[in-house]
């Protein structure tokens, strides 16, 4: 297949790259040794050169050497952004493991089913999810209960005043069970401790990245070392003129999602650069972060650049040494990126990835040709193409709609234990995105429509099916089903649509609120209609193509 989009390249892009052959850790240490006076991290304003946390992630591998942990067992890491989790990540890839990210807004439910799928035996989580974790820990195979406290790595003063102001509130302490594990303190034990060396090859598993489904059911992404160094070194490219060791990361899109870990944690950290963290996007802590720290690249997705467009007073802020952004998750809307790029006098573009591409396949070329609408080009090295819908074997020419395939080295091995969906998804190395697509004749790629049912909302990927399976557990509700509607903030908002037994009774907030003791917060419906019925095909399927029609019919109506 031609790579006519090649055209389409900036000058200073190449066409295809050169991957060194090593491991995820390897190539951290790489960067370490040529840059080891350089800021590596930064969190609450307290810093590490890339000599010191080469030296925190080689204590952390020791420790887990000496728990017992070795090559291929799986580790969960259970943390927000922070200084603990690059230590646990590259620690335990030194080894062999294989790395589970894990969201910490994750109920019960939700963490189990990920724990247990992915057969993790040990976990690092934070002192507020102990009793999460704990819980659920007869249901998994967890053995290693490593707890840490996000005041660890804090500075010395701010972290006796958190100390301070925490021990104040009733319950905050928590005590480990005689069993599990301090961070801390297996930081303190293994001090200058290197593990054992370990052979781990570019084609090793590294990371089960857990993605949903078009049936609802979580699936987990096995992702190799060489998918992920290829995408973070893709990306570096594409930022043409990144500079290495001279670059400053805003680090607020989560590391536990692939996005986060590929963009804001090993691209900088495989470049010399630094890393500003914070755990979750705030407004006011981002405009503070943004005047202190001056990054000079943050990707993103579309709400984080709203609300900065839409801050008051921001111009008490300097936001001017952002320079370049790649948004992601959800279509970018052109007023957006006019006014960030007005704001700040760099550039925002938008791209495309999905987790079992590590995730980045395409973006729009930053300083050559943006086309509004559109995902962009493929990155070096990615191919593209579109498939008939009905069957996927016929390609289909320039212009027409279908399925959209990539194929490249970051694509995913398959999907853990699900051989059946990694034939569906994987064919002759070309991964079926489930995207309904086209090209143009200069290679930009344009989604026409999402994948089957899924809701972007807040940037993040929501299943309608995991949040049914909720609502059908109610003792009330006998048919439920939910979609996504427009919202001018969020992009989509969550709406469930329920039936309720005969001669029962609920309330609009009294489902919300069961869905809140069940769900994570950004999966929890924002609006409830109760229905005599659903609309169905006539072997019973909930059309949700339709309840989202006539909500568009309903917008429409309000606009006349």
């Amino acid at each position: 297949m031609s790579k006519f989009w090649l055209k389409s390249y900036e000058p200073t892009v190449p066409h295809t790259i050169d991957y060194p052959k090593i491991s995820l850790y390897e190539m951290f240490k790489q960067t370490a040794e040529r840059f080891p006076s350089n800021p590596a991290t930064s969190f609450m304003g307290r810093e590490f050169t890339y000599r010191e946390l080469l030296a925190l992630i080689d204590s952390f591998a020791a420790a887990l050497e000496a728990l017992g942990v070795k090559k291929g067992d799986r580790v969960a890491i259970h943390l927000p952004n922070s200084t603990q989790f690059p230590i646990a990540f590259f620690g335990a890839l030194s080894i062999g493991a294989i790395v589970v990210p894990c969201n910490p807004m994750y109920v019960a439910r939700e963490l189990a089913y990920q724990l247990k799928d992915s057969g993790a035996e040990t976990i690092v989580t934070m002192t507020r999810f102990y009793d999460l974790v704990k819980e659920i820990q007869p249901q998994t195979e967890l053995k290693n209960l490593i707890v840490t406290n996000i005041k660890d790595y804090f500075p010395g003063m701010l972290r006796f005043l958190y100390t301070v102001a925490k021990e104040k509130k009733e319950g905050d302490r928590v005590t480990l069970a005689a069993e599990d594990y301090s961070f801390s303190n297996l930081m303190k034990a293994h001090a200058g401790k290197k593990p054992r060396p370990v052979k781990v090859d570019p084609e090793d598993r590294a990371l089960y990245m857990y993605t949903g489904g078009s049936t609802g059911v979580s699936k987990g992404a096995v992702l190799q070392h060489r998918n992920l160094l290829a995408n973070a070194l893709q990306v570096k490219s594409w930022c043409s003129d990144l500079e290495e060791g001279k670059e400053t990361f805003l680090a607020v899109l989560p590391f536990f999602h692939s996005y986060g870990m590929t963009t804001v944690m090993n691209l900088p950290l495989f470049s010399g650069n630094k890393i500003v963290m914070l755990p979750r996007f705030v407004l006011a802590d981002v405009l503070k972060t943004i005047d202190k720290e001056k990054p000079t690249l943050f990707p993103g997705v579309p709400t984080m650049y709203v609300a900065i467009n839409n801050a008051p007073g921001l111009d008490k802020h300097d936001v001017k040494s952002v320079r370049v952004c790649i948004s992601g998750a959800a279509p970018l809307p052109v007023e957006v990126q006019k006014q960030f790029e007005r704001n700040t006098g760099g550039k925002l573009v938008e791209g495309y990835g999905l987790s079992e591409a590590s995730p980045v396949t395409h973006a729009n070329p930053i300083y050559g040709k943006s086309i509004i609408g559109s995902i962009g080009l493929p990155l070096p090295d990615t191919e593209v193409k579109i498939v008939d819908i009905d069957t996927g074997t016929e390609d289909l020419p320039i212009g027409s709609v279908g399925e959209m395939c990539v194929r490249g080295p970051q694509v995913m091995e398959c999907y853990h234990n699900m051989p059946d969906e990694t034939k569906n998804s994987l064919r002759d190395g070309w991964l079926y995105t489930g995207d309904i697509g086209k090209l143009d004749e200069e290679g930009y790629t344009y989604i026409v429509d999402r994948k089957k049912d899924m809701v972007i909302a807040g940037g993040y990927n929501i299943y309608p099916r995991d949040i049914e399976e909720v609502l059908f557990t109610h003792p009330k509700i006998i048919e439920a089903a939910v979609a996504g509607v427009m919202d001018p903030y969020r992009g989509e908002t969550l709406k469930a649509y329920v039936v309720l037994k005969e001669g029962e009774s609920l309330t609009e907030k009294e489902v919300i609120e069961f869905c809140k003791d069940n769900l994570a917060a950004y999966k929890v419906p924002k609006l409830v209609e109760f229905r005599e019925e659903l609309p169905k095909t006539m072997v019973g399927k909930v059309l949700r193509r339709v309840l989202r029609e006539e909500e568009e019919k309903k917008a429409q109506q309000a606009d006349q």
